[in-house]
């Protein structure tokens, strides 16, 4: 048998140690990401084999929490993707802007950055107060980073240039502010923001959302799991809500698909519902002719 063939066993038997003893299933992410993942972290421990690490899942919850951070998805920044945020900004706040009240999940948020990026945009067009952002993610590491909203000044930069490319017309600086050798987000920007431990491929939906942003987390997941979740969001959306996606995710090949209808194929934006032509939305009316 061939070493790589070895190594799949003893892969599949970590991924099943870690769902029996610890309920957190990573049996249907991408084989090439895990492995990469867990490669690193045999480098890092100095363990000759995968199956080294069983005793570790299995009795040293150090180990397992240090296991668990490589294994989740933390690669996000603000305004990610500009065009997609200009997008979202241009074509989906009119159809929030008609809502008298918006709830918008932030699923997989990471450490936070995507989720004060929306919450942003939403202040610009005075619509913060009227809207619930549930920011959520299985890492509590994780999730403590954005709760806090503290970022490397380092990063700013970038992000600076990232909110002026999607539409921003004021400064990034207005909504942080500097704190020792860190700049942390306004507690104000925080007022309707609610941040929860929530694990996508082993919980369930989340409550009934207008809007679902879910970006550049599907990518690591196998199309069984995508299916899956994709289903999960198409229960959580009530009529006529939106879903969005990562620029290299789609919807288009999974059984959802027929319980959707395109808003952006580009920025990989769907609603839940009839084409956009025999929508009811008046601002969905609007840009029917126009491409996004």
């Amino acid at each position: 048998m061939e070493k790589s063939d070895i190594e799949k066993i003893e892969i599949d038997l970590l991924l099943e140690a870690i769902h029996k003893r610890h309920g957190y299933d990573f049996r249907h992410y991408s084989k090439t990401s895990i492995k990469r993942r867990l490669t690193q972290r045999l480098r890092l421990s100095k363990f000759k084999t995968f199956s080294d690490m069983l005793p570790g899942i299995l009795y040293d919850d150090d180990f397992i929490n240090v296991l668990l951070k490589d294994l989740s998805i933390t690669v996000t920044e603000m305004f990610r993707d500009p065009p997609f945020f200009e997008t979202f900004r241009k074509h989906i706040v009119p159809i929030i802007k008609e809502n008298s009240f918006t709830k918008i999940w932030h699923a997989g948020c990471a450490t936070g950055e995507e989720v004060y990026s929306t919450a942003i945009i939403l202040e610009e067009e005075n619509l913060l107060d009227q809207v619930r952002l549930y920011a959520t993610d299985f890492n509590n590491n994780s999730l403590k980073i954005a709760r806090e909203g503290i970022y490397s000044p380092d990063k700013i930069k970038k992000y600076s240039q990232n909110y002026h490319a999607s539409g921003g017309e004021n400064s990034l600086s207005d909504f942080y502010h500097a704190i020792y050798s860190s700049v942390k987000i306004n507690e104000d920007l925080k007022r309707n923001i609610t941040f929860a431990n929530h694990n996508l491929v082993t919980d369930k939906s989340f409550g009934e959302m207008n809007v679902i942003l879910c970006r550049n987390v599907l990518i690591y997941f196998d199309t069984i799991l995508q299916d899956k979740i994709f289903s999960l969001f198409r229960d959580s959306l009530c009529d006529n809500g939106i879903l969005c996606l990562g620029n290299s995710e789609t919807l288009e090949f999974s059984d959802c698909y027929k319980h959707f209808s395109v808003i952006s194929k580009f920025n990989k934006m769907y609603i839940k519902g009839p084409h956009i032509r025999d929508s009811k939305i008046p601002a969905l009316k609007r840009y029917n002719s126009v491409t996004i």
